[in-house]
């Protein structure tokens, strides 16, 4: 024996017995009584005891405090125990592991658990914080399958909280995972080391195929020592992450569906809608620009039509290649409407848009489709904030752009780039392209449009007549391809009064006024839906109420705010009123009418009966003579009429 045992032995034999037992019923004097002579095989078997001893507490007592010694706090590692209370989640003791579960109270708590979850990861949390707080688990673990690559990706979460991720494939049939899911039972393992996860504790292992009505979609694992009655309910809460699974995919393919074009593989316009509104909202909090590039294939329809509708989807295809290959991973793009691609551009000027349309057009005038040639498109451009801070003015600014890229042509065989930063608004091209707009998108548009129009009307400096006519030629050409059964109207109304007015002999400045009123008599339907305006029929009932109000609404709302305008009101307001008081809006008679509005009621009259309506062909102009000399006296004025028979064959009747 050499002197550190001797020590060891020394320190033995000094340490008082415990109050609460004698020397006889302490195992620990029992044994220093019986040793003679003491040796360095008696000191291991003392501390062998020891520790058999409290690894039958160990139920009871898992923190051991009496270990003094650096042997025995060796051997007490070696037997798996810890001082560490961090490390005390691993102990699962029998009486837990055997405890009753509450039925109600576990469904109640999985309830609570699982609701508002709404991906997969947020469930599989869900279950496994539910599954150690009632249920005392060693781990839970989950397996999906992943059918591409032909295994299941495990992802294992033990009592620390702590997860760990492997891998497994589907050829390794001896694995139990793997048999659990080629099988879609419930397969049970006495110990989970086929896991090959390091530190786990040891347990029995209880495998649960999440069956859907789609096949098995993984395994659902439990560590735990027992589950003796439980298997039904692991089964239950299995089956439910299965339809939790397969609701989740139903909704992913649903939403990709919803806002992919099946053609192009881009957003389709309501998928494009959304992500602009997010991409906008970062603009403005950013404080930072945003561009719109609108593309539209140049004569699709005449495509479709000759050669057919798949060789116009082949050229649509390309153009949509061209966008994504030249796009950047910031950008998205959409199929806006039949034939036409918009670009979204996050953080990007009006100059570096062109520049990206520029090299796109490019691209495609490379391309040659068989029967077709290079595909060519107009391109319109549109900056947040520069030219609109609102969404949808900012896409018919875009739209618009791009009809004039398309009244322009092109140059040297390269489309025409066009910015609505660089475009006057009121230039003729501008104001049709943006008539064409809103006829095209907007069938409840409404009063909306005249919003925008009169905003800029009404804000525009008159400099000369000339200018107040041209202004007045742009509204009133916007105000019929709005109103597309009445293409051209106002311009040959105001023609037809003022020849009437010259006929009659009125001065040269009361002519000028009555062309200008003539030309802007319909000026209140920018406040009239489309869905009146373009009805394929007579209107009724409140139909017919709606569109009686455009004479007050093209009085007060569009010539009232301009002092340049205000003495056309009693023209544009009252040049629907009859001789006989049975007009609108007032009910006026006879001479209490203005000779002005008489002059434009009868012009508006017999140009609406010479030409088309949805509902009739157009009449001849001895017909519609007729129709005015009938009414003379009860609808029209009857000189008036009389003077107008007399000129109306001379004048021109083109629609």
């Amino acid at each position: 024996m050499d002197e550190n045992q001797e020590k060891i032995l020394e320190q033995i034999k000094e340490k008082p017995a415990k109050k609460s037992g004698s020397a006889a019923t302490n195992p620990l004097s029992k044994t220093l009584n019986s040793l003679k002579k003491p040796d360095l095989k008696n000191i291991k078997t003392l501390e062998t005891k020891k520790t058999e001893q409290k690894e039958e507490k160990r139920a009871t007592n898992p923190i051991s405090s009496e270990t003094s010694s650096i042997v025995a706090r060796i051997n007490n590692f070696n037997t798996n125990k810890t001082a560490n209370r961090m490390y005390a989640g691993y102990m699962n003791t029998a009486a837990n592991s055997h405890r009753v579960v509450d039925y109600s109270d576990l469904v109640y708590s999985l309830n609570n658990a699982l609701e508002g979850k709404t991906s997969v990861h947020e469930l599989f949390t869900a279950i496994h914080e539910l599954f150690m707080e009632k249920l005392n688990s060693v781990f839970t673990a989950f397996g999906i399958v992943h059918e591409q690559s032909k295994c299941i990706n495990i992802k294992l979460f033990n009592s620390m909280g702590s997860t760990y991720s492997s891998k497994l494939l589907l050829s390794d049939e001896l694995n139990p995972i793997i048999q659990c899911f080629n099988s879609g039972t419930v397969v049970t393992q006495d110990n989970n080391k086929f896991l090959n996860i390091p530190y786990l504790p040891s347990s029995a292992a209880y495998m649960f195929p999440l069956n859907s009505i789609n096949g098995c979609k993984g395994v659902m694992i439990v560590g735990k020592d027992s589950l003796e009655n439980h298997i039904g309910l692991f089964s239950f809460i299995a089956d439910y992450c299965a339809l939790f699974m397969q609701n989740v995919e139903l909704l992913e393919q649903t939403n990709k569906y919803a806002n992919t074009d099946t053609l192009t593989g881009l957003y389709t316009h309501r998928g494009f809608q959304e992500v602009l509104t997010v991409e906008l909202k970062k603009a403005e909090e950013n404080e930072s620009n945003l561009s719109i590039i609108m593309l539209d294939v140049n004569n699709i329809s005449k495509i479709n039509r000759e050669l057919g509708h798949a060789k116009g989807d082949e050229v649509i295809k390309l153009l949509a290649e061209k966008v994504k290959q030249n796009i950047r991973s910031t950008d998205k793009a959409g199929r806006y409407g039949g034939d036409e691609i918009a670009i979204i551009l996050p953080d990007t000027s009006t100059a570096d848009a062109k520049y990206l349309a520029e090299y796109i057009t490019y691209c495609l005038s490379c391309c040659f489709v068989d029967d077709v040639g290079p595909v060519k498109v107009s391109v319109g451009i549109a900056t947040y904030p520069e030219c609109s801070k609102d969404q949808e003015k900012l896409l018919i600014l875009a739209e618009q752009a791009m009809y004039i890229s398309q009244a322009k042509g092109y140059k040297e065989g390269m489309s025409a780039i066009i910015s609505s930063a660089d475009y006057n608004f009121w230039d003729d091209e501008a104001l049709n392209s943006f008539a064409e707009v809103v006829a095209k998108r907007h069938s409840q548009l409404g009063i909306d449009f005249g919003e925008e129009l009169l905003h800029k009307f009404n804000n525009e400096q008159i400099v000369s007549q000339n200018h107040l006519m041209e202004l007045a030629n742009s509204l009133a050409g916007a105000i019929d391809a709005k109103d597309p059964y009445t293409k051209g109207h106002s311009t040959s109304v105001s023609r037809y009064s003022e020849a009437l007015a010259r006929a009659i002999n009125l001065p040269e400045d009361e002519v000028q006024r009555i062309k200008l009123g003539a030309l802007l008599h319909d000026v209140g339907k920018i406040g009239i839906p489309e869905s009146v305006l373009k009805k394929p029929g007579k209107l009724e009932g409140d139909e017919w109420e709606i569109m009686k109000q455009h004479p007050v609404i093209g009085a007060e709302k569009v010539l009232a705010p301009n002092d340049a305008l205000r003495d056309l009101i009693p023209i544009v307001k009252y040049h629907h009123e009859h001789i006989d008081g049975s007009g609108y809006p007032e009910n006026l008679k006879g001479e209490n009418i203005p000779l002005a509005a008489r002059i434009v009621a009868v012009a508006d009259t017999f140009h609406a009966l010479i030409s088309d309506r949805p509902y009739r062909k157009g009449m001849s102009v001895e017909k519609a003579c007729e129709i005015l000399k009938d009414g003379a006296g009860k609808l029209w004025d009857s000189d008036l009429v009389r003077q107008f028979i007399t000129i109306a064959p001379s004048l021109s009747t083109s629609v």
